[in-house]
Formats: C-alpha cells, structure tokens, sequence
C-alpha cells in the first residue's frame, strides 16, 4: 500500500472532526502522540494478520510506526499453551520514533496463555482487553492458573476491559451459513475493529483487502468484513470503552514522497530487483527455504516480468551451487539464507572466492547455534561471515541497520559485488526481516548505475605480440578480474577451485604465486571505496556508543533519552564491516570509551579491539529479542559512569 503522508492542513482537518464528533455528544476522544499495542493469542488466531492489517491502515494513515512480529518456532505448537503464543506488536506516533517500544500501552489477550506470557511486559496502568470466552477451567489449568486472574485482584492495577470477543463475533454472524467453529476464526477481525476503532484507523483498506483475500469464498469475506465492522460498532456503543484516542500523522517526520509500509525482507527483495535492473543483468536467485529468508524467494518468485528467475533447490548446498553458475553466465546472482544454511554453503562460497564472480549471499540471522531458535533474533553471524570459510578467503560484509534501509543495503551490496568481482555477505536479521517501518520509494534518478562492462575481447598481448585472454588480468584500480560471458568467441578459460595462476588462470602450485593470488585477494576486499563513517556528537562526549546492523533504532532511542537528561555520548553506526571504513580508527581514538552493544556476546567488539587496540567495552544480549530502550539507556549510563 503506498500513501501520501497527510499534510499539516489535513491534520487540522482532522482536529476539526474531532471537535464536531464531541459537540455532537459522542464519547470523549483524547489526543496522544504514540501507542503501543501488542496483539496475543495462539498461533491460529491470526495475530499476525491483525497486526499486518492495522498496521497498513496506520501506514496510510500517515503515522511513524515500528513492528515487532514474535511467533513460536512451532509450525504448530498445543494450542493454549504458553509455547504457544504469537504476538504483533505496534508502535506508532505523530513523530520519529525508532523501535517497536519498550512496554505496550494496550495488550489484546485472546486466552489466558496470551494474557500469562505478556503481563510481565505490561506497565501498572495498561489497558488490558480480553477474550473472556476462553478463560475457562481448563484452558486457565493448561498456563498454571490455579483461578482466574480476572477474579483474583492480580489485574487490579491495570485497565481492563473483559470483552467475550468470540460470543460477539458469532452473534454478529448468525445470518450467515457457518458452522460456530467456522464463525469463531473472525474474533481476530472482531478484534481489530474494536481497537480501529479505539484509534480512529482507516477501515477502507482492510475491507478491500479481505475482499481480495477470500475473494474465492465470498460468504467467507463477507463474515469477515461483518465480523470487523461489528468490532467497530461495539466500541461505538459499549459503555466499557467510553474514550477513544487520536494520534495525528507524522508530517515532521516525512519528507515529501510517496511512502509505503515495508517489511525487510520485502525492501531487500525490491532492492536485489532494482540493482539487477540498474545494473541491466537478469536476476537469479538459487535458494533453498529457511526460517526467517523464505520470504525473500516467496516475493521474487513473483516478478518474472521483471526477468526474475528464482531456482527452490533441494538443498542449501545446490541453491548456492546454482547461483554462483549463473554468475559465471553473466546474471546477478544471490543466495539466500539463515545461519545453518551459510555453513552448508561455506565450501562454494569460497569457490567464488577463487573464481572472483559476482555472488550476493544474504543472511537473515536466527539464534543458535545448530537449529536454534529459528523464529527469534540474534546477530551471531558476523565472525562466520567474516572467518568461516577454509583458507585466506576474504569477503566483504554489508549490514542494514532498519528494515527500510534494506532496500538500499541490497543495492550497495550488489555494487561492491559488480565492481569488484566477490562475493558480497548481506547481514539482516529476523527482527528486521519481519518487522516493518515506513518506506520513501525513490525516484529512478535516485538509485545508482550498477552497468557492468563485460570482457569482449583479447586484453593482453604476448611476447611474441600474439593477442589472448587473459582471465585474471586485474583492473589496477579496483583489481577486479574481468567477466567473460561463457560462448563469447576468442575468451574461452578455465575455471575450478584449484589456485590460479596470475594473469593466465591456469592451475598453479607455486608457492611464490599463491603467496601473491592470496595476498591480491586480500588487497582487493581491503581496497574496496565505502563511506567514511560519521559520529553523531552534539555535545562533544567522550563516549561512543558503536553499533552495526539492528541494533540502530534501540541504540538511536537509548542515547535520545540520555541526551534528554544531559548526558552527553556520542553515536556511531556500521553498514560496512569488511571492509571497515578507512577513518574508523580515527574516530575510535578521539573517545575515552567505546561502549558496542550488540545481540551476540561480542563479535564486533572483538573485531574493533584486534584491529584498532580500543578497549571496546561490550554490552550483550542474546535472550532472541531485540534491545529495550530504557534497559539499553541504564546500561550505556552506566557504562559511561564507571
């Protein structure tokens, strides 16, 4: 969905509405500048869904928002269980904002598991609305419940508001020819017309998108868009909810464009299709499916027209296999991945090494180790990215740092990728994969010339003045190999992961020559040109926090709120972490102390104390979540204090 942000007189108009709806005597509408609600319930409920849905109406809306999608790693785990439970949360404002928040303002629990396995994130006073048809003895026994916490005093602290969301969404759909079960799968659209209309969400959008959704099955639709609307109307006339809320558009916050809601993935799949289409290379994509990368495939399966060829092998091995073959037949290609996967592809990832073609390997990060926790979120990969291959194997790593900012770490790595004849490492992560922000699409004249000038002809002349091919005749600016299209006449030449000699490719097992083909390799990553990097420091701290990847929005949000209390620190964040930018050390030395957050137990930390002999100080978490603000806050105070 893309949308116009509103303007400043839009929200004036929509201040106006708010005015006549009260002197019309309708129920009191308070102004807030930013809500978080967490959407709970089992993973058959269609949490995710409802978050999706208000999550596009807030979208257009014209709100800054931030998601936090959190499922169980079962395909199906017992339902009402506490392993169970899946969860969407929502953080949005009339301003910037940064994370998904810290501790939701309202939880929706649809059973008692939702309810046990989030009140801990709740603070005393949160709104609390709950399906009270599922708190029954043994639904209530299966979570530990001895009673009900609904009768035993424990929610006295907090605002809540027992709503029997499946009996209503029945009653609501009585006219329709569906069995109880049937009708009770719309409590989730029962529920998110309640809080559409608790926040004065657009409703259009989610009518048209169930339309489209079951448009197969129209009764299905219609029970749906019923089930919705009949939310909506509860909320209207229930005396339960007497105040609804309004938090206006971000107009501040936007630049002028057309924005859309975008998830990672989604950013990284349209920014590997745009850089094929910058670089006017066809893109092939060879992957095999695993938690959280799959989406990637899912969507270029999906834009052939845009000479997409997407290749579901059978194994992790095979996919990258057949990527690294398309390269040497002149496409951009990529593979796709999570942790275990990357180790199965490690063995061909160092045949691009040697071979010097082209290869975008993209790793969406999950805990581990093994298996691990496929469904949660850690940044554990970056020494594999960096070390994990046999022998002197160098390849570039590139890291997003929001879920929008990887559209354009896609196309940067497919630059480094083009120019440079490597392998390129793109490192996201499950919390950016699945979440979702606001998304500016660019102009065309916005996105770089990726064009590749490919080899067509003899580029070296013999002693005898013969003229020949040369395959590992270097650019000396870049040292990148040229790139022969298989079948292009005169520039036929071997190829395979025995050392190369320099210049002719042939197999070579000189000593003096791979000392050079190793060192050259390592020459070419180390000279590759990225950005210096830039310290934000209004107040000329002596602290620097440093970070990479996700770790963005909670450290941005941290170092915010010590400002707001007068702590002085400075910000600094990585997308290049091989190369490092050419003045990191600079920088790192004009600080008393470098404090590195990170959600592993310290790989850059480790990487900026062996370089550079900076006493990085690490702050780690590897619990499958992302940072909190305000424990990232107390941390870095008191890192900064001692």
């Amino acid at each position: 969905m893309t949308s116009q942000v509103s303007s400043p007189a839009e929200q004036a108009d929509g201040a106006v509405v708010g005015e006549q709806r009260r002197a019309a005597g309708a129920k009191d509408v308070r102004r807030l500048d930013r809500v978080i609600i967490r959407f709970a319930g089992d993973s058959g409920d269609g949490m995710q869904l409802t978050g999706d849905r208000f999550t596009s109406e807030t979208a257009s809306f014209g709100n800054d928002l931030s998601t936090l999608p959190n499922f169980p790693a079962e395909i199906r785990a017992p339902a009402g269980t506490l392993p169970g439970v899946s969860s969407f949360q929502l953080h949005f404002a009339d301003h910037d904002i940064l994370t998904p928040g810290d501790a939701p303002d309202v939880l929706v629990a649809m059973n008692p598991a939702a309810l046990k396995a989030n009140l801990g994130d709740l603070p005393r006073g949160a709104e609390i609305i709950v399906n009270t048809d599922e708190f029954t003895k043994r639904a209530l026994q299966k979570v530990g419940y001895a009673r009900s916490p609904l009768e035993d005093g424990s929610l006295d602290g907090y605002s809540v508001h027992p709503v029997p969301l499946t009996t209503l969404t029945v009653q609501a759909l009585a006219d329709f020819s569906l069995s109880r079960k049937e009708a009770e799968r719309s409590k989730n659209m029962f529920a998110l017309g309640l809080l559409s209309w608790m926040y004065h969400r657009p409703t259009e959008g989610t009518e048209k998108f169930l339309r489209a959704k079951f448009a197969r099955n129209g009764q299905i639709a219609a029970a749906n868009i019923a089930a919705f609307r009949a939310g909506w109307n509860f909320g209207e006339t229930t005396e339960d909810f007497a105040v609804s809320y309004e938090v206006a558009p971000a107009v501040s916050a936007f630049p002028p464009g057309v924005y859309r809601n975008i998830s990672g993935n989604l950013a990284l799949a349209y920014g590997l299709i745009a850089a094929s289409r910058q670089a006017d290379l066809p893109l092939f994509l060879g992957s095999y499916p695993i938690t959280p990368a799959s989406d990637i495939l899912h969507e270029l399966s999906k834009h052939k027209n845009f000479g997409v060829r997407t290749f579901q092998a059978e194994d992790e091995i095979a996919g990258i296999g057949a990527a690294l073959g398309a390269a040497f037949g002149g496409a951009l290609a990529v593979t796709t991945t999570s942790g275990p996967g990357v180790a199965l592809k490690s063995e061909t990832i160092g045949l691009a090494v040697s071979l010097e073609l082209p290869l975008v390997v993209v790793d969406i990060q999950r805990g581990g180790p093994s298996t691990g926790l496929p469904t949660k979120t850690e940044q554990a990969d970056l020494l594999q990215a960096m070390y994990g291959r046999n022998g002197e194997a160098p390849v570039p790593v590139v890291a997003p740092r929001t879920a929008a900012d990887c559209f354009g770490a896609a196309l940067e790595a497919a630059r480094i990728a083009l120019t440079y004849r490597t392998p390129v490492f793109l490192l996201s992560d499950g919390y950016l994969a699945n979440g979702s922000e606001p998304w500016r699409v660019p102009e065309l004249a916005e996105l770089p010339d990726l064009k590749v000038a490919f080899a067509k002809g003899p580029n070296h002349t013999l002693a005898d003045g013969s003229e020949v091919f040369w395959p590992y005749k270097r650019d000396p600016h870049t040292l990148a190999r040229p790139w022969a299209v298989p079948g292009t006449p005169g520039l036929e030449h071997r190829i395979g992961g025995i050392e190369k000699q320099d210049g002719t490719g042939n197999i070579s097992y000189d000593p003096a020559n791979h000392d050079f083909m190793v060192r050259t390799r390592q020459a070419k990553i180390d000279g590759i040109t990225v950005p210096d990097i830039e310290a934000d420091d209004p107040d000329g701290a002596s602290t620097l926090v440093l970070g990479w990847g996700s770790t963005y929005g909670p450290i941005t949000a941290a170092v915010r709120r010590l400002r707001a209390e007068g702590v002085p620190v400075a910000q600094a964040h990585l997308r290049h972490l091989n190369p490092f930018p050419k003045n990191l050390a600079a920088l790192l030395k004009t600080y008393d102390k470098v404090v590195v957050p990170e959600m592993n137990l310290g790989q850059l930390a480790t990487l900026i104390r062996a370089k550079y002999l900076v006493d990085a100080h690490s702050y780690n978490q590897v619990n499958g979540m992302p940072f909190k603000a305000e424990q990232l806050a107390t941390a870095l105070k008191e890192a900064i204090d001692g």
